[in-house]
């Protein structure tokens, strides 16, 4: 930061480095969409009591297993359900287009979180040009929030435990 209180212009970084930050930004490709949710946790916990069915139906067994290992599992399983909603708002469509469990939110560790398409979801993605995803989630006691980036045309790959993740072909 400058003494102003602003931030300091790219060149003022150094010799080549606002040069390398315009190149890595020119080869992310382009984005394809951006998709936004919050979850009302406590709302989402209602549903998910009077219809225990619905576990199944919105979540993998791998999503289902990392919620559950948390004390309260319902938080977790709040930003899942905000990540898949905010993909649909990122390919640009509706409820109904592919099924929830389509869209898996993966953790390895302690990486960063990364989306895995399915199925009809994945098509779509595919249709639209979708090579990388970026998720961002969060939450309180109340809500859950998930940004989704849908970026198209990245000639590089994700930098590892980026969130940034090439649309992987489905996992067994």
């Amino acid at each position: 930061m400058s003494r102003a209180g602003r931030a300091a212009p790219l060149d003022a970084l150094g010799p080549g480095v606002a040069s390398d930050l315009m190149a890595k930004a020119a080869a992310g490709g382009r984005v394809v969409g951006i998709g936004i949710d919050a979850v009302d946790v406590d709302r989402f916990r209602r549903v998910l009591d009077r219809r225990r069915h619905l576990t199944d139906r919105l979540f993998t067994p791998g999503e289902q297993a990392y919620a559950r290992a948390a004390a309260d599992p319902v938080p977790r399983m709040s930003t899942r359900f905000a990540a898949k909603e905010a993909v649909m708002k990122a390919l640009g469509v509706g409820l109904g287009a592919f099924h929830f469990i389509e869209v898996e939110v993966v953790r390895d560790g302690l990486d960063a979180p990364e989306l895995v398409l399915h199925g009809v979801a994945r098509a779509l993605a595919a249709r639209a040009g979708v090579d990388r995803w970026h998720l961002s989630l969060t939450h309180t006691a109340e809500v859950a929030l998930a940004v989704v980036v849908a970026d198209a045309g990245a000639s590089a790959g994700p930098a590892p435990g980026s969130g940034v993740a090439a649309v992987p072909a489905a996992r067994p």
